[in-house]
């Protein structure tokens, strides 16, 4: 008999921790080969953590709602005979996923330099501080004399992000100077606030764990990105028609449903590689160009929330691997069996508000990219249609599309040049194109 220790799995490259929702097997309990052993969240996504090995659980490292580590033991596997050396190394790699090929551009000015008279070095601690942690009190300038009056929720007295975040609003609101009084709602009081703003008849629902995530995600990206709009008008009567007279013998051939998404996708993924200014992240002063074009789609659930898998290399892709691609996300999506790799490293995002009814809309930017389409319903419309013989009014299949831009780094100029370019993409549609 052997231990083997389970480890919190690397779940993308800007994932660092997630949170145990739930425990699937107790002490004592028998492990099948590749049995979920429970189940955990991260910022992300929802997920199980398997065991790679047969055994019996003979310790839970950490309990429901504890925040773990990426590489963290979170339980032990009693096994039968050994472990290889093999299964061990690979269980105890660098969880950190190889970084894809970037290339950073700085401004002419920028340099970048350490200040090593402030430089905090973290060995001098008795405290164990992950990466995430470490970014975060680097970037606010806290010092060691600042740390010691940080509880740590953790184990040994650890700090976690919410402790580090928690302690820097609580120093900010502290900072602040009230020029009025205002009352303040408390945490403590905020059942008897709720009272009193609702009437009996009212009900109140507390917001779901994920309903949560995305309200936080919309304020801080609202607050980091300065947001611009451009709008244009496309004709798709071409790729309407053509879809209609395709549609089902690709649905006989590849068992496939063929919508008009994945065609859209491949248009943005041309803009994209046409105008790579547009497939960029921006991490303080700096501008990183994204050598992979990942465009994700934003999907919405049962739950009226929305999440957003990713189409890794989508201008790789030809027309049914894309169809192929965008079927297959879209129904883990909305089944619950997106893994934390469906919704890593997007560089673009797309969302399609004409499902809903809507003709066009403004939507908010998905951090770190700079960029995100929405695509209006498709209406047919009376347009003027010019010809050798002259001008007439006929029917068309149009449609918007909503373009929302940071303009930190992305000028009028550009954002309305990118999706011109996917719009004479779907305008010069061959309707003769075989799939």
């Amino acid at each position: 008999m052997s231990k083997f220790e389970l480890k919190l799995p690397k779940m993308g490259e800007s994932v660092a921790e997630a949170t145990i929702t739930s425990w699937l097997k107790e002490i004592g309990d028998q492990i099948e080969m590749d049995e979920a052993v429970l189940e955990i969240a991260t910022d992300k996504v929802d997920t199980e953590v398997p065991c790679e090995f047969e055994g019996v659980l003979i310790e839970k490292c950490f309990e429901v709602d504890e925040i773990v580590q990426v590489g963290q033991t979170i339980a032990i596997i009693e096994v039968e005979g050994k472990v290889s050396s093999q299964a061990i190394s690979n269980n105890n790699e660098d969880l950190v996923s190889e970084k894809e090929d970037l290339e950073i551009v700085l401004p002419p000015t920028f340099e970048l330099k350490e200040d090593s008279e402030n430089q905090i070095k973290f060995s001098d601690s008795d405290r164990f501080y992950s990466p995430l942690v470490k970014n975060i009190i680097k970037k606010e300038g806290i010092d060691f004399k600042e740390l010691e009056k940080v509880k740590g929720s953790g184990k040994d007295n650890r700090i976690n992000k919410n402790d580090i975040l928690k302690y820097i609003e609580s120093k900010s609101s502290s900072n602040k100077i009230e020029l009025t009084p205002v009352k303040v709602i408390k945490p403590s009081n905020i059942q008897t606030n709720l009272n009193t703003l609702n009437n009996s008849n009212d009900e109140v629902v507390e917001m779901s764990r994920m309903g949560k995530l995305v309200s936080k995600h919309m304020i801080d990206s609202v607050k980091t990105s300065a947001h611009v709009q451009s709008f244009i008008e496309v004709d798709v009567t071409k790729v309407w028609n053509w879809r209609n007279k395709v549609k089902s013998d690709f649905a006989k051939r590849e068992g496939e449903k063929l919508t008009l998404t994945p065609i859209f996708m491949q248009a943005v993924a041309v803009a994209l590689r046409t105008y790579p200014m547009m497939n960029v992240s921006v991490v303080n002063d700096n501008i990183i160009l994204k050598k992979s074009i990942n465009i994700g789609m934003a999907t919405s659930l049962a739950d009226g929330n929305l999440i957003v898998p990713v189409i890794k290399n989508a201008d790789r892709l030809n027309l049914v691997g894309m169809t192929k691609s965008v079927n297959e996300l879209a129904n883990k999506a909305r089944s619950g069996k997106l893994n934390p790799d469906d919704v890593q490293d997007g560089t673009y995002t797309v969302t399609n508000v004409g499902v809903f009814g809507s003709i066009m809309g403004t939507p908010i930017i998905n951090q770190p990219q700079v960029g995100i389409l929405a695509l209006g319903a498709i209406r047919k419309m009376p347009s003027v249609i010019e010809t050798s013989e002259g001008d007439f009014i006929g029917i068309r299949n149009k449609m918007f599309l909503s373009h929302s831009y940071d303009h930190r780094v992305v000028n009028g100029g550009l954002g309305s040049q990118f999706i011109k370019c996917i719009k004479e993409y779907l305008e010069a549609w061959d309707v003769n194109t075989e799939i």
